[in-house]
């Protein structure tokens, strides 16, 4: 495999998407996702291979929950990709402009970025996430997914080059590295001629390497520990459902709940209500005072926190908790223990609530609501080909206009500088 080649004709094709008007790209979306409903069969088969080798490999459950692709999910996928269709193209859409004295009108005008590297673990969906946004922003991609999604991986990419030639655009503006060879990924990282930005999509190991050997400007994204704050105020009930729904909807994403964190007034009332729900579901990882307050609970699955539990992104049915005094030592665990993906407060003080989201250093902050709501399509992006955790240039999923950069356009009459 020639990287080389790759990144000339990725580069080549994004010349091509970058003047293609928004219809034919929507007409390759469309395509897209008609294709993945009607090869749902060859789909679902090759993904069952991957799901043979996970297993047989002894891949967590939580990965291998990433890893797995059903009919409704699939279905879901395809759907998200008729979402971007719907969603208005901001190439060429202008962000702001005015006339200067000199009678120059100036504007600052969207345009693609160029070409995008994606290196990602288990997660097919990312595959039709990423070629879905970077068509709809006229950019060129090159995937390189990891081993335990090879064959899903090659049918979605099938599926997307000939939709693609169907809709009269490059077969190459999305192309996948086949090989899970490291030093492949290395060699991308130094592809600056052709590859304008690096995006990882996995844990921190992932992205320190990406940081490290990059030559290629690098969006930091997708990992981080997801907090919840209980303040005394809180509907304690109310706030039970909200913690629920953030650590055990899906607790293998990277916007599920990590740490909870629980005001001194309420948590023997509130630590009660926890062990009673997560009892036989979620093993709670407890600091010394929390641990007192649980360690009677019958059927709870209860350790003591050791160091380190507090930086760690779980992706699995594992909570840690801790007692804190109010919400400003909320803050100061959250900000030593990174606190940069997803964050909740739960309380009817409104006191709280602002110092909460201004401390909180993370890219989305919520009150009264569930950290599972940092996704593309639930912020009505449509999907999204990372969550940004950077304080630069995109934070957050980051959907077509995070996909764009722009240029300035000034338009006069035969001006000259004096």
């Amino acid at each position: 495999m020639n990287l080389t080649t790759m990144g000339q004709a990725a580069k080549a094709a994004a010349f091509d998407l970058a003047v293609a008007p928004t219809a034919q790209k929507n007409k390759a979306l469309a395509i897209i996702a008609d294709e993945l409903e009607a090869n749902k069969d060859a789909i679902l088969a090759a993904n069952a291979k991957d799901i043979k080798a996970a297993v047989e490999a002894g891949i967590s459950d939580a990965m291998q929950d990433r890893l797995l692709l059903t009919e409704e999910r699939l279905v879901g996928i395809a759907n998200d990709v008729r979402n971007v269709i719907s969603l208005n193209d901001p190439v060429g859409s202008e962000i702001d402009s005015k006339v200067l004295e000199n009678g120059m009108s100036l504007s600052r005008r969207r345009v693609p970025i160029g070409v995008i590297g994606v290196i990602y673990e288990a997660r097919p969906n990312v595959t039709i996430d990423i070629a879905s946004l970077c068509l709809k922003t006229g950019n060129a991609s090159i995937l390189r997914g990891g081993k335990e999604t090879f064959f899903s991986n090659m049918e979605l990419v099938k599926v997307i080059q000939v939709a693609l030639e169907k809709a009269g655009l490059p077969a190459a503006s999305v192309q996948y590295i086949e090989k899970p060879d490291r030093e492949l990924v290395s060699q991308l990282l130094t592809m600056d001629d052709y590859v304008d930005m690096i995006i990882p999509r996995g844990g921190a190991g992932l992205h320190k390497m990406c940081k490290e050997n990059s030559s290629i400007p690098v969006i930091i994204g997708g990992f981080g520990i997801s907090h919840a704050f209980v303040d005394e105020s809180a509907d304690l009930e109310r706030a039970l459902v909200v913690v629920d729904n953030s650590k055990a909807q899906r607790p293998s994403a990277c916007n599920a709940l990590d740490t909870l964190l629980v005001h001194e007034a309420v948590a023997p009332q509130f630590l009660a209500l926890l062990a009673d729900n997560m009892a036989g579901r979620v093993e709670l990882v407890a600091e010394p005072k929390a641990y007192a307050l649980l360690k009677d609970f019958e059927g709870v699955s209860l350790r003591e926190a050791q160091e380190g539990d507090f930086d760690t992104e779980w992706l699995s049915y594992t909570l840690g908790v801790k007692v804190v005094a109010d919400v400003n030592e909320a803050a100061a665990h959250m900000q030593k223990h990174n606190a940069s993906h997803s964050d909740t407060i739960l309380t009817n003080n409104i006191e709280s609530a602002e110092k909460f989201i201004n401390t909180a250093g993370s890219a989305a902050v919520y009150v009264n609501a569930s950290t599972r709501f940092t996704d593309g399509a639930q912020f009505g992006l449509g999907a999204e080909v990372a969550v940004s955790t950077q304080k630069l240039h995109a934070r957050g999923p980051m959907g077509l206009e995070e996909l764009t950069s722009y240029k300035w356009v000034g338009k006069a009459d035969y001006l000259i500088r004096s």
